[in-house]
């Protein structure tokens, strides 16, 4: 053993010692105080976030979506995360824990219509007329889509609209119902397509979610450039918070996406030609050797950080920029549409 090695052995302990009480001084310091001794991790995950507000997976799936509950983006990728200031701000409001489960409660078509105090018929007649619009679904044991729908939703309805709920439908509804139309399952895209815009205004995500309701022939018209087809697929939005759900729910989200209507169709593409148009003039899409990094979508924030916008033809939610064509588009976007190819109307009955 040499000296100095003698020496550091007879001295570790008053060195650890000293290191010790230096440490919890420089703690105490609050000139000194970093991120590290504010406390504990300032973000939780989701199942973490869940529990704590007494939610369960789905509801809590839900009101990300509906953007009841903030979000943030890890700083080295990954599914989004829930700051712990956001959950205190949710634990604090009156009526916890039962006023978020109350928020994002949905009832299937029997328990919406006992709820409203009709039968399960009348309520599926509204509900294809598009008075009330699902804001998600289920699978039951045959694979058949469930539509869900928000109960706070079906109070204002019942409030808003009481004589839809009695007596002789009208003339328009019946016209409707008669002629086997059936909006369910294009109101509810419309609905994840405003919830979607809010929550991102990078262009090349925006137009994503655009290009998300055109099925691959569709979208292969609208955009001919195969770079920026990929870089679409790339960008589009991932499911309910980024949890990969069941083959069968899969398979059932990829049935529903697609626009089948032809009018819903056409508009469709030319909301996917302008925030094309607007994704362009921001940045190119990248190409093989082009030095660009391939970035994927970011996570925005959702919940209150982003204002709502007026209900429009995208329904609840959305981002604030006009939803029709500009005036000087209106030649330029017809010309790219093409004659004959905005009413491509895809294989029926999917919905259940």
């Amino acid at each position: 053993m040499t000296a100095t090695e003698a020496t550091c052995g007879r001295t570790t302990g008053t060195y650890t010692n000293r290191r010790r009480r230096t440490a919890r001084e420089h703690a105490s310091d609050p000139r000194t105080a970093g991120p590290a001794a504010a406390g504990p991790a300032a973000t939780v995950a989701s199942g973490r976030a869940a529990q704590k507000l007494g939610l369960k997976r789905g509801e809590f799936d839900l009101a990300v979506h509906l953007g009841l509950i903030g979000t943030e983006a890890p700083p080295g990728g990954g599914n989004p995360r829930v700051g712990r200031a956001e959950i205190d701000r949710l634990r604090a409001t009156a009526g916890f824990p039962d006023s978020p489960r109350d928020t994002v409660r949905t009832a299937g078509t029997a328990e919406a219509a006992a709820l409203l105090g009709i039968s399960p018929v009348r309520f599926t007649g509204l509900a294809r007329v598009g008075c009330v619009s699902p804001v998600a679904f289920s699978l039951n044991h045959y694979r058949a889509v469930v539509w869900l729908y928000l109960v706070e939703e079906l109070t204002v309805f019942a409030a808003r609209e009481p004589e839809l709920l009695s007596g002789r439908a009208p003339d328009g509804m019946r016209a409707v119902l008669k002629a086997g139309g059936d909006r369910r399952a294009r109101n509810w895209r419309a609905h994840r397509t405003g919830r979607l815009l809010s929550r991102t205004a990078d262009p090349w995500a925006r137009a994503a979610v655009r290009a998300s309701a055109l099925d691959p022939v569709q979208l292969a018209e609208v955009v001919d450039d195969p770079y920026e087809r990929a870089y679409l697929v790339r960008m589009r939005p991932a499911g309910a918070f980024g949890r990969p759900g069941s083959v069968s729910g899969r398979e059932a989200m990829e049935q529903l996406m697609p626009a089948d209507d032809p009018d819903e169709i056409l508009w469709c593409r030319v909301n996917l030609i302008m925030e094309l148009d607007r994704a362009r003039e921001c940045r190119p899409a990248p190409r093989p050797g082009d030095g660009r990094p391939r970035c994927g979508p970011a996570a925005v924030p959702s919940g209150p950080r982003v204002p709502p916008r007026s209900v429009g033809r995208e329904g609840r939610g959305g981002h604030g920029r006009p939803t029709g064509p500009r005036p000087g588009l209106r030649l330029r976007l017809l010309s790219r549409l093409g004659p004959g190819r905005a009413a491509r109307p895809l294989p029926s009955g999917r919905d259940r």
